[in-house]
């Protein structure tokens, strides 16, 4: 697979992405699996499907320890489907992000230390869970590629 990673400047990065209604359609199956490939490929701990063109709520949040982000913590790959976050910590905290849409690019971004996140997995059940930290981070930079937006909207100077 070498799919083509959108960057900034391409007007589906600024789009919000669809609501998935059927999440065991094949076409979003073999989305995920893309997903989670391309997200390992490039040394990425998350991904957003609008990353790729596609105008969907799917996100893999795929933290690991790797080239981009060595102090990573692992946890195993995973896809959200129509991810949203229901509730979130008053601290902020803030940290040096960066983004396969964005190359050459990083920034310091304030993001919520913790959130409590509800979404489906691929195999259709809900989830609610709580994240936090750089996990936590991960989630909010995936679930704003939903949104249309960037992290570049967000840097901050220190």
């Amino acid at each position: 697979m070498n799919q083509e990673i959108l960057q900034i400047g391409n007007p589906i990065l600024r789009k919000i992405a669809l609501e998935v209604t059927d999440i065991h359609n094949q076409k979003i199956q073999t989305l995920i699996d893309n997903l989670l490939t391309l997200t390992k490929q490039r040394h990425g701990v998350g991904i957003a499907a609008p990353q790729i063109g596609e105008s969907c709520r799917v996100i893999i949040i795929s933290s690991h320890p790797n080239i981009r982000y060595p102090d990573a913590p692992f946890m195993p790959p995973m896809a959200m489907i129509n991810p949203r976050i229901v509730s979130h910590s008053e601290e902020l905290i803030m940290g040096m992000e960066g983004c396969l849409s964005v190359e050459n690019r990083r920034g310091n971004v304030p993001r919520y230390k913790d959130i409590m996140v509800e979404y489906v997995d691929r195999d259709g059940n809900s989830e609610r869970k709580e994240y936090n930290d750089f996990i936590a981070r991960i989630i909010q930079h995936e679930l704003d590629h939903l949104n249309g937006i960037l992290f570049v909207d967000h840097i901050q100077e220190e």
